[in-house]
């Protein structure tokens, strides 16, 4: 039996900008995508026994079988030649907006990996992952794979002509506390992305705009979390969530779970990854500062996730 891991994410700067080449910064989260994989009779089969929003599953399957499908073929065995089972677990919850699909793809790349004998590099791994992305979101900017493969808190850039992104690792002082609250809406990732790259075409100086200061928020954003500066960190956040209210992406869910976090004590929250319901991550550092957030959002009637961003992969 052949296993493998992925992270899960959060993107504290960049989504949606980073898909048009404005540098971001991403963090691993202290929860995995689990896969096992073992060769069969039967053909390839499924099981996903993720926590998940209510009609994730449904909703993402045949993204899921494409998937499968493009890591196979990036990996040189023809998808109909070979009979696997491929079990998902694992403590990261299929919320849109984790990462899930870009972990589950690293996870179930190892486990084919090692079920057939194959030796892959992280980086081999992170390209054939970020083909398997393709299925879920068109075109990806590479964040997420790249995250889910690492793991740890990166700098990235999407090269917009050759393809070799710039993906730099970042370290800070010692993990941090966040709350990510599920909004419990399945995401479009694709639909969200496509709508923002048209109505940037459609209007290309408010957007350029927008863009511009996409960017020195991410700029700023870096300093700040390498002098370990966590309320200029969660302000800069606050500002981060205000711009994708501008292109459109945000969520009236989201935008109440971000009301919540901050009245709270969040340093800033945020929506996080592709938006349109999915989640909103807040700045928690303390143990006692992310449970009365998350007790809050809870009470309110939406799931949380209590986790870390900054975990190192080992």
């Amino acid at each position: 039996m052949g296993k493998g891991s992925g992270f899960g994410k959060v993107i504290l700067f960049g989504e949606h900008f980073v898909v048009h080449g404005v540098p971001g910064i991403v963090s691993a989260i202290d929860a995995t995508n689990d896969a096992e994989v073992k060769k069969t009779a039967q053909g390839l089969t499924v099981k996903d026994i993720r926590k998940a929003a209510t009609g994730y599953a449904e909703e993402k399957r045949l993204q899921q079988l494409e998937s499968i499908d493009r890591i196979l073929r990036a990996m040189g065995i023809a998808p109909g030649t070979v009979s696997i089972d491929i079990l998902l677990g694992g403590t990261l919850p299929g919320f849109s907006g984790l990462g899930a699909s870009a972990a589950s793809s690293v996870a179930i790349t190892r486990g084919i990996a090692e079920e057939y004998g194959i030796k892959l590099t992280d980086e081999r791994v992170n390209e054939i992952a970020y083909e398997a992305e393709k299925a879920y979101a068109g075109t990806p900017s590479g964040i997420d794979n790249t995250a889910a493969t690492f793991g740890g808190l990166l700098w990235f850039k999407k090269n917009m002509t050759s393809g070799a992104n710039t993906v730099e690792k970042l370290h800070i002082r010692e993990p941090v506390e966040i709350v990510i609250g599920s909004t419990g809406v399945v995401a479009n990732t694709k639909a969200m992305v496509e709508g923002v790259a048209d109505r940037k075409r459609k209007n290309p100086e408010e957007y350029d705009a927008i863009f511009e200061q996409a960017e020195a928020l991410a700029l700023i954003g870096r300093k700040a979390l390498l002098a370990f500066d966590l309320k200029k960190v969660g302000e800069l956040m606050n500002d981060n969530h205000h711009l994708l209210r501008q292109i459109e992406v945000s969520h009236e869910k989201l935008d109440l779970l971000v009301d919540i976090a901050r009245k709270q004590g969040a340093y800033g929250a945020k929506l996080t990854g592709g938006g349109g319901g999915g989640c909103m991550v807040a700045l928690t550092p303390s143990l006692e500062l992310q449970g009365r957030v998350a007790k809050a959002i809870e009470n309110a009637g939406f799931e949380v996730l209590r986790t870390r961003i900054g975990v190192e992969k080992t």
